[in-house]
Formats: C-alpha cells, structure tokens, sequence
C-alpha cells in the first residue's frame, strides 16, 4: 500500500488513465455553460442519476427553460411542472432565484470566482466547487457522498462523516488531494469511481485502478454515519369527489414543503375514514413513511377548504402535482373512464 496523500500525483494519474477508458458520457459532461452545469447539479443532490437520465428530467427542464433568462422568467405553475416527479421542489424555485440574481448582478453570465458563487442564492461551497470545476475547469474540491465514501475507504477513517468533523476531514482531504492542472477530469472520475467500483456495501476493489493507494482494512463498513432517527408510518387520507360535469375536486398546497403544487384534498381521518377506500398509493418523506388511501366521496357534502377549487379533468394533467398524487389519480382516472 502506497500512502495516498504521499503519492497524490502517481494516484491521480492512476484515476484519470481509467476513466479516460471507462468514463461514461452523461449530457451535463458535454456542456460548458454554468448554468446547464448548475441545473445538473441541483437535480443530482436528491436524485440518482438513473432517474434523470431515464425520465429524461434533465433534457425536459432544459427544452423548457434554456438559459437563465427563460427561468428567471418562469411561472411557478410552469415552473413546478416542469420539476414533477422530482421532488423536494424548494429546488426549483432555488434554482428560479440563482437565475435572477445572475441577471441582476453578473450580467446574466455566471461568476466564476468562488466568493461570488457563494454569494448567489442556494449556492453553497458543494454547487460553487462543482460550478467552477465541471463548467469552468478551474479548481475546486467537489465532495459529494461517492466523493466521501472513497476517501473515507483509502484514509481507513473510522469516524462518522456526517458530523461537522466528519466533513471537514473530508474536505481536508480533497484539498489535498485535488488536481489543480485537470480539476474537470479529475473530479469527475473521483465522483464515477464512488458511483461505479468504490460502491456502497461491497465494493469491487479487484477492478479499482487506485487499489494499491488504499488503507482500507473492512472497505464494506466504511463509511460510518451517525445512527439514522428510525422512520415513522402515517396515514394519510384523501378524497375522490367528483360534480355532476365531471370536475375532479383538488386542492393547492401553500405549505412550506409543496406550495405550489396540486393534489387531492385531504381530510383527518375522523372525519372519513369511515368511507370506502377506492385506491392506495405509498410513499416515502423525510422520515415518515406515508400510506395514501383515497377515499369514494360519494354524495358527501364537504364544504370547500382555502385553496380548494373544482378542475376540469382537460386541466389535470397541466397542473403541477407531487408523483404520488399524480400517479393515484392517473389511476383513478383510467378506471373511471374504464367503466364508462
């Protein structure tokens, strides 16, 4: 075993001759623009690549809004339509923000430099790191968590890395270990070396190219985390209502996790749980563990809530709505136009 830190330019060039060879081709690799590095990034922080790629979010988002100046002005009802189905949707309207002040202070051309990056809104030292790397080739330490497990795997760190010391040990060490002269390649294949070989759980240290810089004695346990707060199961019970024309009965959320978006309205279970369930859908939150059941209104008299409005089913499917709910009621729907 070579120590890393010792033999950083013998690891590196280790690193970049296989992904040379073995790097995969992703849309966001292709681009130099800021701004269509930016929406990859922010898109990535919650989401696996293979849901971007797969359900072409990335490619979408873009055709929509091409440049800061199309998403700076963009509705928010056009907005969170374009960002269904990927969740954790503050992002959206972070990366609206990021877009505005870019016009308002830059220009409308990305800053480059790390200060001005982290002065931009929901840009913090991750995204302004990535930003000046992958759109710039300018250096910066990207640490993510592939970035993360593979360092903790070759520095055989024991310690939780998801504690503030945790993270600046990390930080420590890509800052070491960055390559300044080819930071867009090298963080690049620090980042698909974690995604591919230096895996979660087992991973295939016969194939990794930097196998002989690493310290780790049980790689499968690395990396440690603080003990996750265990999940809690909730009910969640919702209305199928439908009028005399045929309108759907929904309702627009103003909370602070989903305003914005449209589902069906929900009720407390006192109040109908006693109604016959016509459809369940799963989901996980945060740390909840949710069961949706959906429940036949019938003739009921329910009276209007704030923010509840009667929508033509020709209007459903341009309504911005969390995947959940969306696919319940794709359900509901069909069956209903089934049985006709």
């Amino acid at each position: 075993m070579r120590p890393v830190i010792e033999n950083r330019e013998a690891f590196r060039d280790a690193l970049l001759e296989w992904f040379a060879k073995s790097g995969k081709d992703y849309p966001w690799r292709r681009t130099r623009d800021g701004y269509a590095v930016l929406v990859s990034e922010v898109m990535l922080q919650q989401t696996q690549i293979a849901t971007v790629l797969g359900k072409s979010y990335y490619t979408r988002f873009l055709a929509s809004f091409p440049d800061v100046t199309a998403l700076a002005a963009a509705a928010d009802e056009s907005l969170l339509k374009a960002w269904e189905g990927l969740g954790y949707y503050r992002r959206a309207r972070m990366l609206r923000a990021t877009a505005r002040a870019v016009i308002a202070n830059h220009a409308g051309q990305f800053p480059r430099e790390t200060a001005e990056l982290l002065d931009l809104p929901g840009i913090g030292p991750y995204t302004a790191g990535a930003l000046r790397a992958f759109a710039f080739d300018l250096p910066g330490a990207v640490v993510d968590g592939n970035v993360t497990r593979v360092l903790a795997r070759l520095m055989n760190f024991s310690g939780p890395v998801d504690t503030t010391a945790g993270q600046r040990q990390m930080a420590q060490w890509a800052d070491a270990l960055e390559d300044k002269q080819q930071p867009r390649a090298y963080n690049s294949a620090l980042m698909e070396l974690g995604q591919t070989l230096c895996r979660p759980g087992e991973p295939a240290c016969a194939a990794c190219p930097v196998a002989k810089f690493c310290r780790a004695q049980a790689p499968a346990r690395l990396p440690v985390k603080q003990r996750k707060i265990p999940s809690s199961a909730v009910d969640e019970h919702a209305l199928w209502l439908r009028d005399a024309t045929g309108r759907l009965l929904l309702h627009c959320e103003d909370g602070q996790r989903r305003t914005g978006l449209w589902k069906l309205p929900t009720r407390a279970a006192a109040e109908i749980a006693h109604l016959p369930v016509v459809a369940e859908q799963r989901y996980a939150i945060t740390r909840y563990r949710v069961r949706l059941r959906v429940h036949a209104g019938g003739n009921g008299s329910f009276p209007l809530v704030p923010g509840e409005a009667w929508q033509g089913q020709d209007c459903v499917a341009r309504l911005p709505m969390p995947s959940p709910f969306r696919k319940v009621l794709t359900r509901l729907l069909e069956e209903s136009s089934d049985r006709m």
